[in-house]
């Protein structure tokens, strides 16, 4: 049987090339997307290639009852969890004195509840079996304050708090947790801006980084890694 992960928001950006990845690397996919067509298309996709299979459903991950359904249908496929890549993320710019009233909580229960609780529910079976590795994807953002970064960084360095906390919990059960900290990566969320293509990362890299950590020896675990263009921040 092939290992499984369960990468959130899997359609797009990071977590689709962390899908392909994985996928590639003889990995079954779990994943979850608010669009149902987006995520057929990529079962269909994968599939075609042979190497494994491919579980879709879709979900709001920024609502609770959303992320536990989503659990719960992780969970019924009854297979050890051997990845889980909480994925989800949202970034409205804007200054904390400045931004619209109610930035905060959106970015805070996309951006963290979203990992809390999907983490919490799949954690048991990691922890039963001392096996499993688990990433959030957070940012720089986590831990350089920027002008306009507002709710987003805020959101961000919770989430970097959140997995640190986890880390040390974890370290006594087997369970190896990672901190992805990207800059600018070229993703949907960055299409229009007059900025040229090169100056950003590719989410294929972030993704080869993602797969290279969990590679390691499980005596090893990456921390944190931090992954920036060449040419500086954006």
């Amino acid at each position: 049987m092939n290992p499984l992960a369960v990468i959130t928001s899997g359609t797009k950006g990071i977590g689709r090339a962390a899908i392909e990845k994985f996928h590639k690397e003889g990995f079954d996919i779990v994943t979850c997307s608010r669009s149902k067509e987006d995520l057929q298309a990529l079962k269909k996709e994968l599939e075609t290639s042979g190497k494994g299979e491919v579980f879709i459903r879709t979900a709001d991950m920024s609502n609770k009852k959303e992320v536990m359904a989503f659990a719960d249908f992780v969970r019924q496929l009854n297979r050890p969890i051997d990845v889980l890549l909480n994925n989800t993320g949202l970034f409205i710019p804007g200054s904390i004195h400045e931004e619209e009233d109610g930035n905060l909580e959106k970015m805070i229960e996309t951006n963290l509840y979203s990992a809390y609780h999907l983490t919490r529910a799949l954690v048991v079976d990691m922890k039963e079996r001392e096996s499993g590795h688990i990433f959030t994807t957070g940012s720089i953002a986590g831990f350089t304050a920027y002008p306009n970064g507002g709710s987003y960084a805020i959101s961000k360095f919770a989430l970097l708090g959140f997995t640190k906390c986890l880390r040390e919990e974890m370290k006594e059960h087997g369970v190896r947790v990672t901190s992805i900290l990207p800059g600018a990566t070229y993703t949907a969320s960055w299409e229009g801006v007059d900025i040229p293509q090169e100056r950003f990362m590719k989410a294929e890299d972030i993704a080869d980084a993602i797969y290279a950590c969990h590679a390691l020896s499980k005596q090893t675990v990456v921390e944190e890694i931090v992954l920036r263009p060449q040419l500086g921040d954006i």
